[in-house]
């Protein structure tokens, strides 16, 4: 079956929320309860594991890629560290994603690979990083096998964002993410087929102090589901 882009997913109606399902629970956002839980995962079983390819990538050589998923120790609690995509990118343009991009040969492995594209991509230091686990491999539907490496970052950090790829660099609780209420799920209906996929939109000041609305979807908002699967597991 064809799989169509969706080049302006904010259009696309929302079918559902997920408002039945219970967030998960403060104690279990603390750093170290996040810690203990990677060093002794319970049994779960991740929502999403990819999505398929659109037109234009069916034959693609699938890539392997890293990103962090930044949890940054604030005292009001845990905050992820997102970046905003720069508008003229070729694939992506202007999507909210992790740090994070392909595996390359010299890098030691996934970790080093995250960590190093983190560095440059928005100059968080690595001495400030404490990597803690992964998230289970996701596809995404430019063939990129991604793998999420989570860690805890300390909050005495100054970032200097690259310009051609990063356009903003922000946080969100993540106590929002993590509660289900916030989660909303999208069907797309084509000729052929139809689509779905969640979105977990954030809306607070930009670097402008303007208020502006951040539209998490795609496989940035598949890969926080997974963690609120592993969290609430």
């Amino acid at each position: 079956m064809s799989r169509l882009p969706i080049l302006n997913p904010k259009v696309v109606p929302v079918l559902s929320r997920d408002s039945h399902l219970p967030p998960v629970a403060p104690a279990l956002m603390q750093a170290d309860a996040v810690r203990a839980r990677f060093a002794a995962p319970p049994e779960w079983a991740p929502e999403f594991q990819g999505d398929g390819p659109v037109p234009g990538f069916e034959g693609r050589q699938a890539a392997s890629a890293a990103v962090l998923v930044p949890l940054v120790m604030r005292p009001q609690g845990l905050q992820l560290l997102l970046t905003r995509r720069t508008e003229h990118l070729r694939s992506h343009a202007g999507q909210i994603s992790f740090p994070g991009g392909r595996i390359e040969p010299e890098d030691a492995g996934v970790e080093a690979a995250a960590l190093r594209e983190t560095q440059e991509e928005i100059g968080l230091d690595r001495a400030a990083i404490e990597v803690i686990g992964r998230l289970p491999l996701y596809t995404t539907v430019t063939s990129f096998q991604v793998t999420p490496v989570v860690a805890l970052v300390q909050p005495e950090f100054t970032l200097t964002l690259d310009a051609f790829e990063v356009a903003e660099a922000f946080e969100v609780p993540l106590s929002f993410l993590m509660t289900p209420a916030h989660h909303q799920r999208h069907r797309m209906v084509f000729e052929g087929g139809e689509r779905f996929f969640y979105s977990m939109p954030w809306t607070q000041e930009d670097s402008q102090g303007a208020l502006r609305e951040y539209f998490i979807w795609g496989a940035t908002a598949a890969i926080l589901r997974n963690f609120y699967r592993f969290l609430s597991a």
